[in-house]
């Protein structure tokens, strides 16, 4: 019998891109999100089982285990920016949802799950971000999540040493995805498009989705306890090199 992953956030960018990325390496995979007609076209493609979920609504999520034989893995990518503003002037509301998804919809997935993946032996994959470690000017809600994500990560690690569980964090920097910074700019496409701009080569969603799949499909006794991945354009949260970076000769560039 195929393992089963379990993968939050699957609507779309890194989720969508993970769920691929482990259908083809083995897995049963079921892809939960709100958006169920994103996930229809998904399983369309893959072949996996779809689930419209609010990770954020605990019942609704405890509702979702019990429809489940087994979990081996679970990948938590629900989240997300939601705002731009200083901490000066942010919007109560806007941290709230910014928590609510990114640390309470990883916490209630992993409360839910976690007998399932305690009985057959499991990994538990959170997605952070390097916002995760190191904050930035107009960033204070998404990078206070994310520490709190961090923090969640660590410490059921510790809890659940001696248990055959692993925890694998995954930060990963720049990444180019459809949505993400439109959603945190509230659709204002110029500046969404000026967070990449010039950048030669931002991550993708794949990139990411492979990071996952390496870290899941490592022995069981190899825990990755955090893995931080960036663009080589992106030397730090706060150096990105904006120019061409990897040299193309002209007859490459034809078609």
């Amino acid at each position: 019998m195929s393992p089963t992953a379990v993968i939050t956030g699957a609507s779309g960018g890194i989720g969508a891109a993970t769920a691929e990325s482990l259908v083809k390496a083995g897995y049963d995979v079921v892809v939960v999100a709100r958006r169920a007609d994103r996930l229809t076209d998904l399983t369309s493609r893959t072949g996996g089982r779809a689930h419209r979920l609010d990770v954020t609504d605990a019942s609704a999520v405890a509702g979702f285990a019990a429809t489940l034989d087994r979990c081996d893995v679970l990948v938590n990518i629900a989240g997300g920016a939601f705002d731009a503003s200083p901490v000066a002037t942010g919007d109560p509301a806007s941290w709230l949802s910014t928590y609510e998804v990114n640390v309470l919809g990883t916490l209630h997935m992993t409360q839910a799950l976690l007998p399932l993946l305690e009985a057959g032996g499991g990994t538990i994959v959170n997605l952070t971000s390097t916002a995760a470690s190191v904050t930035y000017e107009s960033g204070g809600s998404y990078s206070a999540a994310k520490h709190a994500a961090h923090a969640l990560s660590e410490t059921l690690r510790l809890e659940l040493a001696g248990q055959p569980v692993r925890v694998v964090e995954i930060a990963p920097g720049m990444v180019h995805t459809p949505e993400f910074a439109l959603n945190r700019f509230h659709g204002d496409r110029a500046k969404a498009d000026a967070v990449y701009a010039g950048v030669d080569g931002p991550l993708r969603a794949e990139d990411v989705a492979e990071c996952v799949r390496w870290a899941v499909t490592l022995p069981a006794h190899v825990n990755i306890d955090r893995l931080v991945v960036r663009p080589l354009a992106q030397a730090a949260q706060h150096k990105v090199h904006r120019g061409p970076i990897f040299a193309t000769t002209t007859e490459e560039k034809q078609p």
